[in-house]
Protein backbone atom coordinates (compact mmCIF):
# COMPACT_ATOMS: atom_id res chain seq x y z
CA UNK A 1 0.00 0.00 0.00
CA UNK A 2 1.54 3.61 -0.90
CA UNK A 3 1.39 5.80 2.04
CA UNK A 4 3.51 8.94 2.71
CA UNK A 5 5.04 9.30 5.89
CA UNK A 6 6.78 11.93 7.47
CA UNK A 7 9.36 11.54 9.86
CA UNK A 8 10.78 14.72 11.42
CA UNK A 9 14.29 15.01 12.90
CA UNK A 10 15.05 12.23 10.58
CA UNK A 11 18.60 13.43 9.86
CA UNK A 12 19.07 12.99 13.93
CA UNK A 13 20.71 10.07 15.85
CA UNK A 14 17.14 7.40 15.39
CA UNK A 15 15.29 9.00 13.11
CA UNK A 16 18.01 8.55 10.27
CA UNK A 17 17.75 4.88 11.34
CA UNK A 18 14.57 5.11 11.37
CA UNK A 19 14.24 6.79 7.76
CA UNK A 20 17.05 4.24 6.42
CA UNK A 21 15.22 1.19 7.52
CA UNK A 22 11.60 2.68 5.59
CA UNK A 23 13.64 3.85 2.63
CA UNK A 24 15.22 0.61 2.24
CA UNK A 25 12.46 -1.89 3.40
CA UNK A 26 9.45 -0.37 1.79
CA UNK A 27 10.02 1.12 -1.82
CA UNK A 28 5.97 1.83 -2.35
CA UNK A 29 6.48 4.41 0.62
CA UNK A 30 7.30 8.02 -0.08
CA UNK A 31 9.39 9.06 2.91
CA UNK A 32 9.56 12.66 3.70
CA UNK A 33 12.39 13.79 6.37
CA UNK A 34 11.65 17.03 7.80
CA UNK A 35 14.80 18.30 10.30
CA UNK A 36 15.67 21.95 11.24
CA UNK A 37 19.64 20.63 10.82
CA UNK A 38 20.14 21.68 14.68
CA UNK A 39 23.91 20.92 16.12
CA UNK A 40 22.27 17.33 16.67
CA UNK A 41 21.14 16.94 12.84
CA UNK A 42 23.33 15.56 10.62
CA UNK A 43 22.77 14.90 6.58
CA UNK A 44 25.50 13.11 6.21
CA UNK A 45 24.22 10.33 8.88
CA UNK A 46 22.07 9.57 5.48
CA UNK A 47 24.42 9.62 2.59
CA UNK A 48 23.69 6.11 1.86
CA UNK A 49 19.52 7.19 0.82
CA UNK A 50 19.80 10.27 0.24
CA UNK A 51 19.38 9.38 -4.25
CA UNK A 52 16.59 6.84 -3.32
CA UNK A 53 13.58 7.56 -5.27
CA UNK A 54 10.99 7.24 -2.61
CA UNK A 55 13.01 9.76 -0.37
CA UNK A 56 12.92 13.46 0.11
CA UNK A 57 14.41 16.24 2.47
CA UNK A 58 12.81 19.24 3.54
CA UNK A 59 14.14 21.85 5.81
CA UNK A 60 12.39 23.46 8.25
CA UNK A 61 11.14 23.81 12.32
CA UNK A 62 8.21 22.36 14.10
CA UNK A 63 7.59 25.70 15.86
CA UNK A 64 6.96 27.46 13.25
CA UNK A 65 2.73 26.78 12.97
CA UNK A 66 2.73 28.71 9.66
CA UNK A 67 5.03 26.34 8.19
CA UNK A 68 4.00 23.36 9.39
CA UNK A 69 0.38 23.72 8.51
CA UNK A 70 1.14 24.92 4.62
CA UNK A 71 3.70 21.74 4.68
CA UNK A 72 0.85 19.44 5.43
CA UNK A 73 -1.76 20.95 3.51
CA UNK A 74 0.68 20.31 0.52
CA UNK A 75 2.02 17.36 0.58
CA UNK A 76 -1.37 15.47 2.25
CA UNK A 77 0.65 13.12 4.37
CA UNK A 78 -0.89 9.64 5.67
CA UNK A 79 1.24 9.30 8.85
CA UNK A 80 3.64 11.42 11.29
CA UNK A 81 6.55 9.28 12.73
CA UNK A 82 7.70 12.29 15.26
CA UNK A 83 11.21 12.23 16.48
CA UNK A 84 12.09 15.87 16.55
CA UNK A 85 12.94 16.67 19.87
CA UNK A 86 15.55 18.47 21.87
CA UNK A 87 16.62 15.50 23.82
CA UNK A 88 19.79 16.33 26.21
CA UNK A 89 19.03 16.57 29.76
CA UNK A 90 22.02 18.82 30.41
CA UNK A 91 20.95 21.30 28.11
CA UNK A 92 17.51 21.37 29.48
CA UNK A 93 18.73 22.55 32.62
CA UNK A 94 21.07 25.17 31.42
CA UNK A 95 18.05 26.45 28.51
CA UNK A 96 14.51 24.84 29.69
CA UNK A 97 12.54 27.83 27.63
CA UNK A 98 14.18 25.66 24.23
CA UNK A 99 12.56 22.50 25.10
CA UNK A 100 8.97 23.72 25.38
CA UNK A 101 8.99 25.32 22.52
CA UNK A 102 10.51 22.48 20.37
CA UNK A 103 8.92 19.51 22.71
CA UNK A 104 5.58 20.44 23.55
CA UNK A 105 4.87 23.11 21.33
CA UNK A 106 6.27 21.60 18.05
CA UNK A 107 4.46 19.01 18.79
CA UNK A 108 1.22 20.74 19.40
CA UNK A 109 2.18 22.38 15.54
CA UNK A 110 1.99 18.93 14.33
CA UNK A 111 -1.19 17.95 15.64
CA UNK A 112 -2.97 20.68 14.87
CA UNK A 113 -1.81 20.24 11.00
CA UNK A 114 -2.55 16.69 11.10
CA UNK A 115 -5.95 17.45 12.40
CA UNK A 116 -6.72 20.18 10.03
CA UNK A 117 -6.20 18.09 6.46
CA UNK A 118 -6.66 14.36 8.01
CA UNK A 119 -10.52 15.86 9.17
CA UNK A 120 -12.27 12.66 10.19
CA UNK A 121 -10.37 10.08 8.48
CA UNK A 122 -9.43 6.72 10.39
CA UNK A 123 -7.11 5.25 7.74
CA UNK A 124 -4.37 8.08 9.39
CA UNK A 125 -1.27 7.39 12.21
CA UNK A 126 0.33 9.73 14.40
CA UNK A 127 3.41 7.75 16.15
CA UNK A 128 4.80 9.73 19.20
CA UNK A 129 7.96 8.15 19.73
CA UNK A 130 8.56 9.40 23.31
CA UNK A 131 11.56 9.01 26.44
CA UNK A 132 11.15 5.84 29.30
CA UNK A 133 12.70 9.22 31.63
CA UNK A 134 9.14 10.80 31.69
CA UNK A 135 8.45 7.92 34.76
CA UNK A 136 10.65 9.84 36.79
CA UNK A 137 13.11 7.33 38.85
CA UNK A 138 12.75 4.09 40.34
CA UNK A 139 14.30 2.69 43.57
CA UNK A 140 16.80 -0.85 43.75
CA UNK A 141 13.86 -3.00 42.33
CA UNK A 142 10.75 -2.40 40.02
CA UNK A 143 10.61 -1.66 36.24
CA UNK A 144 8.65 1.11 34.86
CA UNK A 145 5.51 -0.20 32.71
CA UNK A 146 2.98 1.36 30.03
CA UNK A 147 1.19 1.92 33.03
CA UNK A 148 3.26 3.83 35.50
CA UNK A 149 2.44 7.37 36.51
CA UNK A 150 4.19 9.76 34.98
CA UNK A 151 6.50 11.85 37.56
CA UNK A 152 8.96 13.82 35.05
CA UNK A 153 12.05 15.17 36.81
CA UNK A 154 13.94 17.08 34.68
CA UNK A 155 13.24 20.16 32.10
CA UNK A 156 13.80 17.78 29.71
CA UNK A 157 11.54 15.03 31.05
CA UNK A 158 8.55 17.11 31.79
CA UNK A 159 8.46 18.72 27.85
CA UNK A 160 8.34 14.90 26.54
CA UNK A 161 5.50 13.87 29.46
CA UNK A 162 3.49 17.27 28.29
CA UNK A 163 3.85 16.22 24.74
CA UNK A 164 2.64 13.12 25.37
CA UNK A 165 -0.70 14.02 27.01
CA UNK A 166 -1.34 16.38 24.07
CA UNK A 167 -0.68 13.18 21.82
CA UNK A 168 -3.21 11.70 23.70
CA UNK A 169 -5.81 14.84 24.50
CA UNK A 170 -5.97 14.88 20.59
CA UNK A 171 -6.83 10.75 19.89
CA UNK A 172 -9.53 11.39 23.07
CA UNK A 173 -10.80 14.80 21.63
CA UNK A 174 -10.42 14.67 18.17
CA UNK A 175 -10.20 10.82 17.31
CA UNK A 176 -7.09 10.94 16.37
CA UNK A 177 -5.80 7.69 15.54
CA UNK A 178 -2.61 8.17 17.43
CA UNK A 179 0.21 5.74 19.08
CA UNK A 180 2.75 6.43 21.71
CA UNK A 181 6.20 4.92 22.23
CA UNK A 182 8.51 5.38 25.46
CA UNK A 183 11.96 4.22 25.06
CA UNK A 184 15.26 3.69 27.56
CA UNK A 185 18.81 5.18 26.49
CA UNK A 186 19.45 4.52 22.40
CA UNK A 187 22.86 3.81 21.48
CA UNK A 188 24.83 3.24 17.95
CA UNK A 189 25.90 4.70 15.17
CA UNK A 190 25.74 8.20 14.40
CA UNK A 191 24.93 9.47 17.78
CA UNK A 192 25.89 13.32 18.81
CA UNK A 193 28.69 12.99 20.59
CA UNK A 194 27.55 15.08 23.92
CA UNK A 195 26.13 11.34 24.60
CA UNK A 196 27.68 8.88 26.82
CA UNK A 197 28.78 6.29 24.42
CA UNK A 198 30.07 8.26 21.66
CA UNK A 199 31.66 10.77 24.07
CA UNK A 200 33.65 8.37 25.83
CA UNK A 201 34.55 6.51 22.74
CA UNK A 202 35.94 9.72 21.46
CA UNK A 203 37.68 10.57 24.54
CA UNK A 204 39.16 7.33 24.97
CA UNK A 205 40.75 7.65 21.18
CA UNK A 206 42.58 11.08 21.92
CA UNK A 207 43.32 10.09 26.11
CA UNK A 208 41.23 12.37 27.14
CA UNK A 209 39.02 12.38 30.76
CA UNK A 210 36.15 10.72 31.52
CA UNK A 211 34.20 12.46 33.40
CA UNK A 212 31.55 10.48 35.46
CA UNK A 213 28.64 12.46 37.25
CA UNK A 214 28.25 11.81 40.83
CA UNK A 215 29.40 8.05 42.63
CA UNK A 216 28.64 6.52 38.84
CA UNK A 217 26.14 4.21 40.12
CA UNK A 218 23.14 5.83 38.15
CA UNK A 219 21.51 2.69 36.08
CA UNK A 220 19.70 2.76 33.15
CA UNK A 221 18.55 0.66 30.71
CA UNK A 222 20.48 0.25 27.00
CA UNK A 223 18.68 0.12 23.53
CA UNK A 224 20.64 -0.77 20.20
CA UNK A 225 19.34 2.03 18.01
CA UNK A 226 18.88 -0.79 15.25
CA UNK A 227 16.82 -2.42 17.24
CA UNK A 228 14.50 1.01 18.32
CA UNK A 229 14.25 1.25 14.53
CA UNK A 230 12.89 -2.10 14.21
CA UNK A 231 10.26 -1.64 16.93
CA UNK A 232 9.08 1.71 15.44
CA UNK A 233 8.68 -0.40 11.87
CA UNK A 234 6.50 -3.21 14.36
CA UNK A 235 4.66 -0.38 15.72
CA UNK A 236 4.04 1.82 12.97
CA UNK A 237 2.66 -1.40 11.29
CA UNK A 238 0.81 -3.74 14.12
CA UNK A 239 0.61 -1.14 17.09
CA UNK A 240 -3.37 -0.58 18.41
CA UNK A 241 -4.83 2.70 18.18
CA UNK A 242 -4.08 4.39 21.25
CA UNK A 243 -1.92 2.11 22.63
CA UNK A 244 1.39 2.75 24.78
CA UNK A 245 4.76 0.73 23.85
CA UNK A 246 7.31 0.48 26.46
CA UNK A 247 10.81 -0.34 24.22
CA UNK A 248 13.96 -1.29 26.25
CA UNK A 249 16.99 -3.49 25.90
CA UNK A 250 16.26 -5.93 28.64
CA UNK A 251 19.06 -4.96 30.46
CA UNK A 252 20.57 -2.66 33.14
CA UNK A 253 23.63 -0.91 33.62
CA UNK A 254 25.41 1.24 36.12
CA UNK A 255 26.99 4.08 34.04
CA UNK A 256 30.44 2.85 35.97
CA UNK A 257 30.08 -0.81 34.98
CA UNK A 258 29.14 0.17 31.87
CA UNK A 259 32.30 2.61 31.31
CA UNK A 260 34.57 -0.10 32.58
CA UNK A 261 33.73 -2.58 29.95
CA UNK A 262 33.66 0.34 27.28
CA UNK A 263 37.42 0.43 28.40
CA UNK A 264 38.07 -2.94 28.54
CA UNK A 265 37.04 -3.38 25.09
CA UNK A 266 38.57 0.11 23.74
CA UNK A 267 41.78 -1.27 25.02
CA UNK A 268 41.59 -4.41 22.92
CA UNK A 269 40.52 -2.84 19.96
CA UNK A 270 43.21 0.22 20.27
CA UNK A 271 45.93 -2.98 21.15
CA UNK A 272 46.64 -0.59 24.70
CA UNK A 273 47.58 -2.54 27.99
CA UNK A 274 44.75 -3.92 29.75
CA UNK A 275 43.39 -0.58 32.43
CA UNK A 276 44.85 2.15 30.21
CA UNK A 277 41.79 3.69 29.37
CA UNK A 278 40.34 3.33 32.80
CA UNK A 279 42.99 5.48 34.72
CA UNK A 280 41.30 8.22 32.41
CA UNK A 281 37.94 8.02 34.45
CA UNK A 282 37.44 11.28 36.15
CA UNK A 283 34.31 11.71 38.86
CA UNK A 284 32.92 15.28 38.62
CA UNK A 285 29.92 17.25 40.50
CA UNK A 286 26.63 15.15 40.01
CA UNK A 287 24.11 16.86 38.00
CA UNK A 288 20.84 18.29 39.51
CA UNK A 289 18.12 16.27 39.74
CA UNK A 290 19.89 13.36 38.39
CA UNK A 291 17.68 10.37 38.36
CA UNK A 292 19.10 7.54 40.39
CA UNK A 293 17.80 4.27 37.87
CA UNK A 294 15.73 3.67 34.84
CA UNK A 295 14.64 0.14 33.97
CA UNK A 296 11.68 -0.42 31.67
CA UNK A 297 9.72 -3.47 31.14
CA UNK A 298 8.91 -4.45 27.18
CA UNK A 299 7.47 -7.76 28.00
CA UNK A 300 4.03 -6.20 26.52
CA UNK A 301 5.59 -5.07 23.00
CA UNK A 302 7.09 -8.50 22.60
CA UNK A 303 4.17 -10.44 23.69
CA UNK A 304 1.46 -8.23 21.26
CA UNK A 305 3.81 -7.82 18.43
CA UNK A 306 6.63 -9.59 18.56
CA UNK A 307 9.68 -7.87 19.00
CA UNK A 308 12.88 -8.63 21.21
CA UNK A 309 15.80 -7.09 20.92
CA UNK A 310 18.67 -8.72 18.40
CA UNK A 311 21.51 -7.97 20.04
CA UNK A 312 22.65 -8.30 23.63
CA UNK A 313 24.58 -5.05 25.16
CA UNK A 314 27.99 -6.26 24.75
CA UNK A 315 27.43 -7.32 21.77
CA UNK A 316 25.77 -3.81 20.42
CA UNK A 317 28.58 -1.99 22.49
CA UNK A 318 31.04 -4.01 20.07
CA UNK A 319 29.38 -2.88 17.02
CA UNK A 320 29.24 0.52 18.39
CA UNK A 321 32.71 0.99 19.12
CA UNK A 322 33.53 -0.63 15.53
CA UNK A 323 31.93 2.12 13.84
CA UNK A 324 33.09 5.04 15.44
CA UNK A 325 36.53 3.42 15.21
CA UNK A 326 36.11 3.31 11.18
CA UNK A 327 34.28 6.51 10.52
CA UNK A 328 36.92 9.17 12.65
CA UNK A 329 36.06 11.48 10.00
CA UNK A 330 32.06 11.64 10.81
CA UNK A 331 33.54 12.33 14.30
CA UNK A 332 36.25 15.00 13.62
CA UNK A 333 33.53 17.18 11.12
CA UNK A 334 31.21 16.59 14.51
CA UNK A 335 33.82 17.44 17.05
CA UNK A 336 35.04 20.23 15.10
CA UNK A 337 31.92 22.11 16.94
CA UNK A 338 31.28 23.56 20.10
CA UNK A 339 30.18 20.78 21.77
CA UNK A 340 33.88 20.26 24.03
CA UNK A 341 33.80 24.30 25.29
CA UNK A 342 29.91 23.51 25.99
CA UNK A 343 31.08 19.85 27.92
CA UNK A 344 34.11 21.61 29.71
CA UNK A 345 31.94 24.55 31.56
CA UNK A 346 28.99 21.87 32.85
CA UNK A 347 32.10 20.24 34.05
CA UNK A 348 33.77 23.26 35.62
CA UNK A 349 30.54 23.92 37.72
Amino acid sequence: MKKKILVTGGAGFIGSHVIRLFVNKYEDYEIVNLDKLTYAGNLENLTDVENKANYRFVKGCITDKDFISELFEKEQFDAVIHLAAESHVDRSITNPLEFVETNVMGTVNLLLAAKATWKDKTDKLFYHISTDEVYGTLGDTGLFTETTPYDPRSPYSAAKASSDHFVRAWAHTYDMPVVISNCSNNYGANQFPEKLLPLFINNIRNNKSLPVYGDGKYTRDWLWVEDHAAAIDVIFHKGKNLETYNIGGFNEWTNIDLIKLLCEQMDLKLGREKGSSEKLITYVKDRPGHDKRYAIDATKLERELGWRPSVTFEQGLAKTIDWYLANEEWMNNITSGDYEKYYEKQYAQ
